[in-house]
């Protein structure tokens, strides 16, 4: 049985942190992401209002700025053993995020098969933001279908790695998930709960299960 592995990057695989405000630090916009992060976090603002507030934040940004935000920030150890493991034992491993694709991307560098972010105008910015390409939470379900799709399994197939809300219908829809330095919302509605900082303590949560046998 073939399984497909589907993690969340701001906050699952990034420690207390994310895309937005690793990005925003590089351009001394700390404050200003906050502020955005904290708006979005309450629900105040719906994705495609925050991805356009953020690109019209991001006026400045570079390709450098990107890379150097990407290998400052604070990921979890061991997500390459991890993502090594996955492969070398047949199965998939893949990001869906609704930061932006020019940072998600990135972590194809490190053994992901698949990552897919919110699609942004490459850097830097000479054209808008296109919201229709912007992800939500059911547009991260949309993915993982297109990719269960691709890898020729089903969702039964999946295991979920999250943290916030918009993790939660992801995790309504695969038989395994694990909350990762998650808030209690989505803890409460998962199979696994870890808090940590290494992604291979939570991936030997799922152990040896396979997703498929307790699909029905």
């Amino acid at each position: 049985m073939t399984t497909l592995h589907l993690f969340d990057l701001d906050g699952t695989l990034m420690y207390g942190s994310s895309a937005p405000v690793q990005i925003s630090r590089q351009l001394g916009l700390s404050a200003e992401i906050a502020a955005l992060e904290r708006a979005f976090g309450a629900q105040k603002m719906e994705p495609h209002q925050f991805s356009m507030a953020v690109h019209a934040l991001w006026a400045d940004l570079t390709p450098a700025h990107v890379r150097a935000a990407f290998d400052g920030s604070p990921w979890l150890a061991g997500i390459r053993d991890v993502w090594r493991e996955i492969r070398e034992g047949g199965d998939y491993c893949a990001v869906i995020s609704l930061s932006p694709s020019f940072f998600v991307e990135l972590l194809l560098e490190w053994g992901a098969h698949a990552a897919h972010g919110s699609v942004f105008p490459e850097v830097p910015f000479t054209r808008p933001v296109d919201t229709a390409g912007i992800l939500t939470p059911q547009g991260k379900v949309t993915v993982a279908d297109r990719l269960c799709e691709r890898f020729g399994v089903s969702r039964g197939d999946c295991v979920a790695y999250g943290d916030s809300v918009t993790d939660s219908m992801l995790f309504e829809v695969v038989p395994i998930s694990v909350a990762v330095n998650a808030r209690p919302y989505l803890a409460e509605r998962a199979t696994h709960v870890y808090e940590g900082r290494d992604l291979r303590e939570a991936y030997q949560l799922v152990g040896m299960a396979r997703p498929g046998v307790d699909a029905s």
